[in-house]
This record gives structure tokens, sequence and C-alpha cells, in this order.
């Protein structure tokens, strides 16, 4: 009986390695019985240490075995526990039926009539003990799961269980029911005590998070520590309750190790990503610095403080643009072959996807971005430039990539795609008011009556009389067309400021209006049927019927 012992501490040791001795000292042996698993062969490579495996019954490892190169300890330990669970559930086999059979040089563990495992005389060795003690070791072991396999399933102690784990569930709800509450009263006590005493957080001068974001960061730390305890307490009731009855005893087992498993895979996943999180970190903080050089160097060219022959500063932040969507793209192909994942044939499949769905839904896309650089590098307008595209008047505010913004003289905002703007001309009144000045020009119709030099010098006179109009170039006059009922004069006026069109144009037509009536000209546009028998003139005395009022520059001459 003092042996037993020795052999329960070398049990973890012992059953592969016997399989191969055996074998083959009985070369010339008969075939094994049916239903007697034959015995593993014994050989010199046998003899060598092989991992072990333990034999599982209800959760619970009854031993270990070891296995040899042609019956791993796996496979065997997991034939094993099949037969012994095979053997727990026959109601008609005692554990007392477990025993050892002499046959041949090895001994058989069998259940009844049916064998369990095969005890050899190289497990023996190996385990430093007698076969037939370690067998009888094996047949101890067997017994005891068999009990503990059948009373744990016996019908009182089943019931037991489900009163336990219903008491264990009462207790929860009423522990999560009082974290609950007592978590609501200390952050209502927060509130009221300290939230409005929490000052903000600053160095010096500088504000670094407000008052109002350090008591949430107050109130988010409260409810994660709610959060951890709650998920303590159910894990121990998970615990509790799964291991309180047989059929789920294994999965209490592993429950830690079903939470922990994912968290130490990806533990393992990013350890060996090293390497290539390594280069991948290594290639952001170049192309980082390499845009932040470039971005550097060419707000320099826009503001004027580097200087490039033949390149206007204003072409600096799309030609950036152009730069830092080129370094990009070298940086991406760069990255591609160490971005985890990338080698497997579901992420080539989303690459694939994703390319097509933006190949598909770019094309607008991509057209009005060429066109946004064309028109840019084309020198079509810039901004606060006044144009003209269709039936839009106005200047334009913001120049981006795929649109241009343009505000009218009804201070609307007009949003007009690129591509429309590279396929529509383009009337630009700013480009060359700078240096040379905007014509202004307008028509008039009058008859044939009236002398062409008194007309021209009345459009002069209306046109000098104009506040804001450019004064050189001088003003000029041409007849447009002798027309079936009325000559057509053109007045063209110069004025530096585009901006000022809408209103230079209203003081001019004012002007013209002034000048006619005064000195008795009818204006026959737009249109001449007969002549009328009165002349469609306005009187002096009627040029500030109510509810005009005359301005200050006119006051005079309504006096005279």
């Amino acid at each position: 009986m003092k042996a037993i012992p020795t052999m329960a501490r070398a049990l973890g040791l012992v059953c592969l390695l016997a399989a191969a001795a055996a074998a083959q000292g009985r070369a010339a042996a008969p075939a094994a019985a049916p239903g007697r698993p034959a015995a593993p062969a014994a050989g010199p490579d046998t003899e060598l240490a092989h991992t072990t495996a333990p034999v599982v019954l209800d959760g619970a490892t009854l031993f270990r075995v070891r296995g040899f190169s042609l019956y791993p300890a796996e496979e065997r330990a997991r034939t094993i526990s099949d037969r012994i669970w095979g053997a727990a559930r026959t109601w008609t086999i005692a554990p007392e039926d477990v025993r050892a059979v002499p046959v041949e040089d090895a001994l058989d563990v069998v259940a009844g009539d049916q064998v369990l495992m095969v005890v050899t005389e190289a497990d023996a060795r190996f385990a430093g003990v007698a076969r037939g003690a370690l067998a009888q070791a094996t047949v101890d072991r067997i017994q005891r799961g068999l009990r503990a396999y059948r009373q744990a399933r016996d019908p009182g102690v089943l019931l037991e269980a489900a009163w336990r784990s219903l008491l264990a569930t009462a207790l929860l709800i009423a522990a999560l029911v009082g974290l609950a509450w007592a978590f609501r009263r200390l952050e209502a006590g927060f509130n009221r005590s300290y939230a409005r005493k929490v000052p903000s957080v600053q160095i010096q001068s500088l504000e670094i998070m407000r008052a109002h974001r350090v008591r949430a960061v107050f109130r988010g730390a409260l409810r994660a520590l709610r959060a951890s305890v709650a998920a303590v307490l159910v894990y121990s009731w998970l615990q509790f309750v799964l291991g309180s009855f047989p059929g789920t005893r294994p999965l209490a087992a592993r429950l830690l190790t079903l939470l922990l498993d994912p968290l130490s895979r990806i533990g393992a996943g990013l350890l060996s990503l090293i390497p290539d999180l390594a280069f991948l970190f290594v290639l952001y903080v170049l192309t980082r610095a390499l845009l932040r050089f470039a971005r550097l160097y060419f707000d320099a060219v826009a503001v004027g403080r580097v200087a490039l022959s033949g390149f206007d500063p204003e072409w600096a932040l799309p030609t950036y643009r152009i730069v830092r969507m080129l370094v990009v793209a070298f940086a991406l192909v760069a990255a591609y072959p160490y971005i985890p994942g990338s080698s497997s044939a579901s992420f080539q499949s989303l690459s694939i996807f994703f390319g097509v769905v933006f190949s598909i839904g770019s094309s607008s896309f991509v057209a009005n971005v060429i066109a946004g650089y064309a028109m840019t590098y084309r020198r079509a307008f810039r901004l606060g430039d006044w144009i003209r595209v269709g039936e839009v008047f106005g200047d334009v505010t913001e120049i981006r990539l795929q649109v241009t913004h343009v505000r009218s003289i009804r201070n609307e905002e007009v949003v007009i795609p690129n591509s429309s703007l590279l396929n529509s001309n383009v009337l630009n009144y700013s480009a060359l008011a700078r240096s040379h000045g905007l014509i202004l020009h307008t028509t008039v119709g009058i008859g044939y009556e009236t002398p062409w030099r008194q007309v021209e010098a009345m459009l002069l006179l209306a046109a000098e009389r104009t506040p804001g109009l450019a004064r050189k170039p001088a003003p000029f006059v041409l007849q447009k067309s002798l027309g079936d009922f009325c000559v057509v004069y053109e007045i063209n006026v110069y004025c530096d400021v585009p901006a000022e069109m809408m209103r230079l144009y209203t003081l001019l037509h004012q002007s013209i209006l002034d000048v006619f009536n005064e000195y008795g000209v009818q204006i026959m546009t737009p249109n001449y049927e007969s002549d009328p028998e009165q002349p469609k003139l306005v009187p002096k005395e009627q040029w500030w019927s109510a509810p005009a009022r005359p301005a200050a520059g006119e006051r005079g001459s309504e006096a005279e």
C-alpha cells in the first residue's frame, strides 16, 4: 500500500511509452483479441520524452498518459477518455467492475467486458514503478471518477444545485440593484457637493481642460468602476452556477480561459506584428515630415518669400495638394505589404471591392478635381474676381478641389461644379480691370431729328457727372446702328473696381436720364412706333416729385 502514493505521484508520466516497448518485446505475439486495444509497440525512440495529455472525465483530470511517434499522446488520451465516459454512462457497470486483467506481457484495465486502456511495461518503466502497481493506481482513479460522475447526477444532488443556483441568481439581482442604487447616490452626491467646486485644469494661463470636462471625467470613472464591479459579480455568478451542474462544469472550468484567450491571442498577434508596425510607424513619421516640409515650402511660395520663375503664387496651394496626393500614394504603396492581414484573401477581396466601388462612383469626382486644377493653371480666375458663368454673376469667394463658390450681387452663395466651369464660357470682369480698367457700356436710341453731335456731347456729359467712374482713359461714344426709327448710341466708360459695377451702372443711367431731360431730348429706346403729340420728357420742376428728395449736390441746381 505504501507504493500507491508513489504511483499516484508518477502517474502523470506513465502510459504512452509502454506501448512501444511492449510491442517490440513480443514481435511474434498473436493479434489482439476483439474489443481490446492493441498495446503500443516499444522501441528505443519511444523511450524518449513525449508530451503528456490528460485523461478527463466530467471536466476533471483522472491521470495523464504519454504517446509515441505513431500514437500521439492527445489521441491516446482522447480515446481513453471516450471509453471511460461511455462506461460512466452505462449504469449497469459498477465502479467495482473496473479491474486490471493480465494479458501476455501487459495489463488491460477493463470495465465489465470493455477494455478501457492497456498498461505496458514501458509505461511502468517510465513511471518508475511496477506494472501491477501502476495498473492498480489507474483502476483506483477510474473508480473514483465513475463514483463522482454518478454522484453528481443524483436527482437529490441536482435539486440541491438548482436551489443553490436560484439563490445565487436572487443574490446577483439584489447585488446589481444595490450597486446601481449606490452608484446613483454616489454620483448625485458628487454633483451636489463637489461638481461646482471642481476647477479647470490649467498651466499658468493655458487652460488644458475645462471644469465641465473634468466633471465628465469623474462621472465616467464612476460609471467605469460600476461596470467593472457588475462584471465581477456576473462572472462569479456564472462560475458558481455553471460549476453546480455536471453538464456545465467543464464550461465553468474554462470560463476564464474563454474570456482571456481572445485577449491573449490579440496580444500575441500584436507582438508578432511589432516589426511591421515599427516599419509603418517610421514610414508615417517620414511621410508626415516630408508633407510638413512641402507645406512650408509652398506656403513660402504663396506669400512671395520664395520666388519661382514663371510660377504664379496662386498655384502654390493646388500644387501642394498634387504633391501631397503623390506622396501619400507612394507611402500607401510602400506600406501595403506591411499592413496586418494585407496578404489574406479577405483583405484583397475587400480592396478589389472598394476599388470597383470607387471607380464606378467617382467619375464625376475625378472630373471635377481635374477641372478644378485645369481652371487654376489656366488662370481663368482667382479669389475675389467678379465672373459670370451662364446666369450666375458674382465674386469668387472660394476655390475648392471639386467646386467653386460664387457670391452673387444678391448675397447668394452659388456652388458651381468645376466640370461645369470647364465646359462653360467664363466671363472674368476683374482680370484686366487691374491694369487696363473695365469698360461699362449702355445704349440709348435717339431719333434722327436730333443731331448726333448733340447726343454724343450729352452722353459724355452724363458720364462726367457720374461719380466713381475712372477719368482716364476718357469715356467715348459709339454709334452702334442706324435703325429704322432711331440711331443707337453706346456710351463706354471705365471703372477700376468691378465690385462697384452695378452701382455705377445705376448712377450712369440716372445721369443720362437727367441730362436728356435737361436738354429736352427724348429717348426712344426700346421701341418706337410713331411720333407722340408731346415729347416724352420729364420737366425739371418734376424731377423731385414726392416722395423723391434731392440729394445734397442737387439742391443748388433745383434752386436755380
